[in-house]
């Protein structure tokens, strides 16, 4: 009797425990729940997400696609709040705009044992402008607490057929459950693109299906004999409509980690993009199915290739540009530097040109399309091997299947000497082959007049450099008065200009002490922040009293002062996707130490020459003291700006071991 009792209990609790998914069918243990039973460090939970995806046909509309939405989320605390906003971007670049409806949102709370209810109201809504072509409609939900509870559902209405944008099926947060459904007719083909590092199955199923519409039947128009206007007669098409089909469940959280790049390049998730069509009785028209299509496709669209083949409107100022330059690289440094002075980006990304090269020219400004479509017209006005490089940026995600809309920006690649050399004039402080960090996302796409295209990689071969000296010296009270002289070059020399330009010197100075704590700067001096072909030189001085430690007799000194790293990035156990480090880099330091007098050196730490990987990261140490003076000379360097998973162990274990190394102090005995 006791076991029979038991396995009922069992079942009643179970049942009890059981999640409807139905809008408003929240439960009190829902509610009463406090951290997530699989990731206590979770600020919320995603427990339930449906996405119906499916292409109607209207009379009037023609094929229309139409997405229904439903999510049930639990916020955990404060920092889960962020899941109270939803975001909806919506097309209204085109002909017809996207819209939404049925919008129905609560956030439910559990107060004195009772579920009470907070609808979303209007004044919760928001629209917003985006960039010329998009939109967003936000909402944000109403009373929210930690332990709450929201769920929102809603159609979107979209005339534009070529894409289904990516179905989130990971998170920065655990999602417990998930049920995606995409239905299409068989004359709508599309890719699916399955992105991520989780495995999840998909259900392809088909299915008869019929499409309904009305046509007037004996019509005609005999002239002076009179007219008929027919008849309505409704008519039907029989056709095969198919099913993908997503259930997925307990699905861990992905959450960002140093030097992630993008994380959500390695989330899962599911796409679809309409590759080409077959309607009855007419010849398949290709959509997307191969990168050499896709390119051409792009390329014939009178906002790209034809404005590439626009009149020249710019003869007279090129002319006087490149007078008397014969030598290719410098017409390509004259011309790169004038495109850059003579338009100013609007802050739109955009392949495909906005107000024309024409236009842009002659206003002075234009999205990224408009700006660099310019650049390679000018670049083939002067004789160069110049075409077009189409990309996506980093929080753009990498386009891996052939896609037309997984390109966001277009810049300019000139053939020179068998190397590409990459150019953005939307970046006044880029340089050629110096691209923005956001740039460098693998390969983009160069494409020729011809309509062929190449992989060109996007990343950099030169390693960003920092090159620092350090002369310091130890006052009567053991405080370290120092100079210190540093130059960066590369992508560090980007950095900075972004950091410090358009600022005054105290700006600047406070910039820089947020960067390193524990020192107080005396003043600082920038040079070179106008000329993106120089390093960037910077001088300060600073005293610092927490560089040098006395215990009795014993003077603790540590070498490496502010410059060295405190902790390692890489804290977590295992690492489910890449380190990006977005580029090679290499730091040098020489320090030199003037000691105190009545001081000697006691000990010293060890040189060490430590490795990771085949050539992939080194660490150099090399201390030495001569006539009480302490010189430091340490370099470390990445060769490899990507490090994959499986070689993250070996990573962490050398940053340990730099780092350890970085804080060994120099003992000093008192004479």
């Amino acid at each position: 009797m006791h076991k029979i009792t038991f396995i009922v209990l069992l079942l009643c609790s179970l049942t009890n425990y059981a999640q409807d998914f139905r809008f408003g069918k929240v439960s009190k243990e829902e509610l009463q729940e406090e951290t997530h039973p699989e990731d206590p460090d979770a600020n919320a939970a995603v427990l339930y997400r449906e996405q119906y995806s499916h292409i109607d046909y209207s009379p009037n509309d023609g094929f229309v696609l139409t997405t229904e939405v439903f999510e049930r989320i639990k916020i955990y605390n404060n920092d889960g709040f962020e899941w109270g906003t939803h975001v909806i971007p919506v097309y209204t670049g085109g002909s017809k705009d996207e819209n939404v409806s049925n919008l129905k949102a609560v956030t439910y709370t559990l107060e004195d044992g009772k579920i009470e209810e907070y609808k979303l109201d209007n004044d919760g809504i928001f629209k917003e402008e985006r960039s010329k072509n998009f939109n967003v409609e936000k909402f944000t939900m109403p009373n929210l607490q930690p332990g709450c509870i929201v769920e929102f559902r809603y159609k979107f209405f979209s005339p534009y057929l070529s894409t289904i944008d990516e179905i989130r099926l990971q998170e920065d947060i655990p999602l417990n459950k998930a049920e995606i459904t995409f239905i299409s007719p068989e004359w709508l083909v599309f890719q699916m693109h399955r992105k991520g590092l989780l495995p999840f199955n998909v259900e392809e199923t088909s299915k008869a299906a019929k499409i309904n519409f009305t046509s007037r039947v004996g019509a005609y128009n005999a002239g002076m004999r009179g007219s008929s206007r027919g008849t309505l007669q409704a008519q039907s098409i029989d056709l095969i409509n198919k099913k993908y089909g997503v259930s997925i469940e307990n699905v861990p959280a992905m959450r960002e980690e140093a030097f992630s790049s993008n994380i959500d390049n390695y989330r899962a998730g599911i796409s679809f993009e309409l590759s080409y069509t077959k309607f009855p009785n007419e010849p398949i028209e290709t959509v997307t199915s191969s990168w050499e299509a896709v390119c051409k496709t792009i390329y014939d669209s009178e906002n790209f290739g034809g404005q590439l083949n626009s009149g020249r409107y710019f003869d007279d100022d090129l002319d006087a540009v490149l007078e008397g330059v014969s030598d290719p690289k410098e017409k390509v440094f004259r011309i790169f530097e004038y495109a850059k002075n003579k338009m100013t980006w609007n802050g739109y990304l955009g392949i495909y040109a906005d107000e024309g090269t024409r236009s842009a020219y002659k206003n002075g400004s234009g999205n990224s399309g408009d700006i660099n479509l310019n650049l390679v017209n000018m670049l083939r006005y002067a004789g160069l091997d110049a075409n077009p490089v189409i990309l996506s940026t980093r929080d753009n995600g990498i386009p891996i299947f052939p896609t037309r809309n997984g390109f966001n920006h277009v810049i300019a690649g000139v053939v020179l000497d068998g190397n590409v050399l990459l150019m953005d004039a939307t970046n006044k402080i880029g340089a050629i082959n110096l691209l923005e960090e956001g740039l460098l996302n693998w390969n983009g796409r160069l494409i020729r007049e011809d309509g062929t295209s190449i992989w060109v990689s996007l990343n950099p071969s030169s390693h960003a450099q920092e090159n620092t000296m350090v002369n310091a010296e130890i006052d009567e009270n053991f405080a370290l008065n120092t100079k210190v002289r540093s130059q960066y070059s590369g992508h560090y020399g980007l950095r900075h200009r972004k950091n410090f330009g358009g600022k005054d010197e105290q700006e600047q100075l406070e910039t820089f002490e947020q960067r390193y704590s524990g020192i107080e700067l005396n003043e600082i001096e920038i040079k070179n922040l106008e000329n993106p072909y120089e390093p960037v030189q910077v001088s300060y001085d600073f005293e610092m009293e927490h560089g040098v430690e006395r215990v009795g007799d014993k003077v603790f000194i540590s070498p490496l002062m502010h410059l060295a790293s405190q902790e390692s990035p890489f804290k977590s156990e295992q690492r489910q996707h890449p380190v990006d480090f977005g580029y090679p880099w290499k730091d040098r330091y020489i320090i030199t130490i003037k000691l105190p007098e009545g001081y000697t050196v006691e000990t010293l730490p060890e040189n060490g020459i430590f490795t990771f990987g085949e050539d992939m990261g080194s660490f150099k140490y090399l201390i030495s003291n001569t006539n009480n003076t302490v010189q430091v000379s340490t370099e470390m360097v990445i060769n490899s700006s990507i490090i994959t998973p499986d070689l993250y162990q070996g990573l962490k274990e050398f940053y340990a071991m730099v780092i350890s190394k970085e804080n060994e102090k120099i003992v000093l005995a008192k004479i």
